[in-house]
């Protein structure tokens, strides 16, 4: 498997991670991909990119089973409503696809926000930055690669 941003930016600080690979095609969800390696919904999470009123882009960061509640999203990014951004759109916004798009190693740093509490997992697990890739690491060491806040941004179904 050839290694990827998100990736290498682990090696150069540190961070021991764990991979889950599947070769696929095309992308499937997060709860699909989640089941097939036996991983818990509640610490593998989506990475969403999302453009604001101001045309600013967001990350957001859920656990794959939620649902991204757009209101709270823009709040969160003191925003007056925020959108997501066409699958077709990422590879020249983030440099990612859809279905591999990781918060770490992106085009540029964009402020991103996760669900709050996500820490009290020890592990967290995310795209790797490639389609059937995933990437677990240590939940707190998330802050040392990225510029992450947290916040309330789920819907509550």
């Amino acid at each position: 498997m050839q290694k990827t941003n998100a990736l290498r930016i682990l090696e150069k600080n540190g961070i021991e991670y764990k991979t889950y690979y599947k070769n696929l095609d095309k992308a499937v969800d997060g709860v699909t991909f989640a089941i097939l390696f036996n991983l818990s919904v509640d610490n593998t999470y989506k990475t969403l990119v999302t453009r604001g009123k101001s045309n600013s882009y967001y990350v957001f960061m859920i656990p794959v089973a939620n649902t991204l509640d757009l209101k709270k999203a823009a709040l969160n990014v003191s925003e007056k409503n925020v959108e997501m951004i066409p699958s077709k759109d990422l590879l020249l916004t983030v440099g990612y696809v859809h279905g591999g798009c990781s918060p770490i190693g992106m085009k540029k740093s964009f402020t991103t926000v996760i669900q709050e509490g996500y820490e009290s997992n020890k592990k967290i697990v995310f795209s790797g930055g490639k389609i059937g890739l995933l990437v677990e690491i240590e939940a707190k060491d998330l802050k040392r690669v990225i510029n992450v806040k947290e916040g309330d941004i789920i819907k509550n179904e």
